[in-house]
């Protein structure tokens, strides 16, 4: 994946609380048996710590001088992005974001922003106080997408994803996967408290996989409306091969045999490994969000 080296990069589509201190309080959620738990049923759930059981509070950390001028100062352009980490994902925020805002109004639709917090450790959203344990996840009451960048690390190292930078990517734009449903009002069909197979909640995490992949197939098309250029400029099939095999790392059956050491549809809140990879590859096959309706 390769970004366009003169392109500029809009940080303020992201917010770096890396370092921030949450005042009062603490999260409920922290290492060892909990946050496997939490980890388990969280982990790209698309939805708020208090969806998972975790802290009620509501704190939000303010950013301080130093994180935001980290981002900020280092993450500039397109050649920032194909060489540093943060700058990339940075970038795929930009990038998503571009292609969704050009999408919706193709429909007559609204696009509204979504910003992604950098946390480290712990963070406090308008859905409640969550650490690094629960994974990449989108809040509805505040429409954040929250991430701890070590958690690209965990991906490879105890998911046996084989990493890369579009199998971040992938994490990112399925995050905004969420968001794209919470703006059309089908995020809310996940949270009838039902698991399983054929529960809602796997099908809008499937969704969510899809419209990923209906971002990937575009990405190297949707212009940035200040250079009228795409901000990405290649997406080989090796990248896919990562995204599809990140996919497959965070399926549930993949993680309970991984973690409990047996497989229970029953509790299913994500879908399988061939079917993430199966909902990915529909929307990068197609390109069109049209084709990613779960629910049939």
């Amino acid at each position: 994946m390769q970004f366009d080296d003169d392109a500029d990069l809009d940080t303020s589509e992201v917010q770096d609380v890396r370092g921030s201190r949450i005042p009062g309080g603490r999260a409920t959620v922290g290492g060892g048996v909990a946050g496997l738990i939490a980890l388990l049923l969280g982990l790209f759930f698309g939805v708020g710590p208090d969806q998972l059981g975790l802290s009620s509070g509501n704190d939000d950390p303010a950013p301080t001088a130093s994180s935001l001028a980290q981002v900020q100062q280092t993450c500039r352009t397109g050649q920032d992005a194909n060489t540093k980490e943060d700058c990339r994902i940075v970038a795929v925020v930009n990038s998503v974001q571009d292609y969704w805002r050009q999408e919706f109004r193709r429909r007559s639709g609204t696009y509204t922003q979504s910003p992604t917090v950098f946390f480290s450790g712990r963070v406090g959203t308008a859905c409640g106080t969550a650490t690094s344990a629960v994974g990449p996840f989108y809040c509805p009451g505040d429409r954040k997408v929250y991430l701890d960048l070590g958690f690209f690390d965990e991906l490879r190292t105890k998911f046996g994803s084989s990493g890369g930078p579009f199998a971040q990517a992938y994490v990112v734009a399925h995050e905004y996967g969420h968001h794209v449903q919470d703006l059309m009002g089908t995020l809310g069909r996940a949270q009838d408290g039902r698991t399983g197979a054929n529960s809602n909640a796997v099908k809008v995490e499937l969704q969510a996989d899809c419209y990923a992949g209906v971002w990937a197939h575009n990405a190297t098309t949707a212009k940035d409306e200040t250079t009228g250029k795409p901000l990405i400029t290649s997406l080989t099939d090796a990248d896919i091969r990562d995204g599809l095999d990140a996919a497959a790392a965070v399926g549930d059956d993949r993680i309970q045999e991984k973690f409990q050491g047996r497989v229970t549809p029953e509790s299913f809140t994500h879908g399988s490994a061939a079917q993430r990879q199966q909902w990915f590859h529909q929307g990068y096959r197609t390109g069109d969000m049209a084709q990613c309706n779960t629910f049939r």
